[in-house]
């Protein structure tokens, strides 16, 4: 299994809160990578795999997720997370803004946000 990438997902409870958290994480260097409205990706402009993600909310899934991790392959994870018995929070699915992922708990109780992007 190859990981790509593993992002940190901050939720926030206002636009003031997304806007305030923006500039804070600027002061670190972060710059913004992708501004959905509801969420919003700060990438580090050296190393863009360096990634902290802010939500107001989260559109397509009950909860915002406590972290996301992307895969090469998220159907084989999705197969092997399903066999191991950990409980799905959110079924494998396809996003309009062209990610498929799903949602897992761990054995600690935060919530796993599976991805892969799609290709275009």
């Amino acid at each position: 299994m190859t990981i790509r990438r593993i992002v940190p997902n901050i939720q926030v409870d206002s636009e003031k809160a997304l806007t305030e958290s923006s500039a804070f994480y600027g002061l670190l260097g972060f710059e913004e990578a992708m501004d959905m409205g509801w969420v919003r990706t700060l990438a580090s402009p050296s190393n863009p795999t360096a990634q902290i993600s802010l939500f107001t909310e989260e559109r397509t899934a009950p909860l915002v997720p406590d972290l996301s991790v992307e895969v090469e392959d998220v159907d084989a994870v999705y197969a092997e997370v399903v066999a191991s018995g950990a409980e799905i929070v959110r079924e494998l699915r396809d996003e309009e803004w062209g990610v498929r992922r799903f949602f897992v708990r761990d054995p600690t109780g935060r919530v796993v946000n599976v991805l892969t992007h799609r290709a275009a």
